[in-house]
């Protein structure tokens, strides 16, 4: 999985690669269903390829959990998937506390209202449609990240990593051909 992150002018500041995948692992991804077992390793890294965060999807049965490390591997902080049906939210999760969510908008889960720990929205993940060529012929989603006022410490760290978490968790599981 690779993934591009630009700015609201268009401009490239970042991308995500997924690392550590074996040839076994690779195969296994594309020739089964079997991706929500698997561990996903996603770096985050800015414009220069410095490191910025590293997220872990550990595998799993019914929910999914992001891991949000800095690149010290030090635990940010965690995005929990709180339920399977319905509205799907996650919690953002630091030292045993929830100090935000993610709240998907409708059943579909594309688009996302971000809450802190008072449920003020402070951020909005949107799924854009990226055309009828792409849709047929590829996995690719488009995720907008909206920030509404500057934020800091963990939770600016788990906003940034949410669309790419959502994704992880929800979307990558209906992507084997099997």
């Amino acid at each position: 999985s690779q993934y591009a992150v630009f700015d609201q002018h268009g401009q490239q500041i970042a991308a995500v690669n997924q690392v550590g995948q074996s040839a076994v692992k690779k195969a296994l991804r594309v020739l089964t269903s079997l991706d929500q077992f698997m561990t996903h390793r996603l770096d985050i890294t800015d414009a220069t390829g410095q490191l910025v965060l590293r997220l872990t999807r550990p595998g799993k049965v019914f929910k999914s959990t992001v891991v949000v490390s800095d690149p010290s591997d030090r635990e940010v902080g965690r995005i929990v998937q709180e339920n399977m049906f319905g509205k799907i939210r996650f919690g953002f999760i630091v030292d045993g506390q929830r100090i935000g969510s993610i709240n998907a908008q409708n059943w579909r889960a594309w688009d996302f209202a971000i809450h802190d720990e008072t449920e003020t929205e402070i951020a909005r993940v949107t799924k854009t449609w990226e055309g009828l060529a792409k849709t047929m012929f590829t996995t690719a989603d488009n995720y907008v990240v909206q920030i509404h006022r500057p934020l800091h410490g963990a939770l600016q760290q788990l906003v940034v990593a949410a669309a790419v978490s959502v994704d992880t968790a929800l979307k990558q599981d209906n992507r084997g051909l099997g």
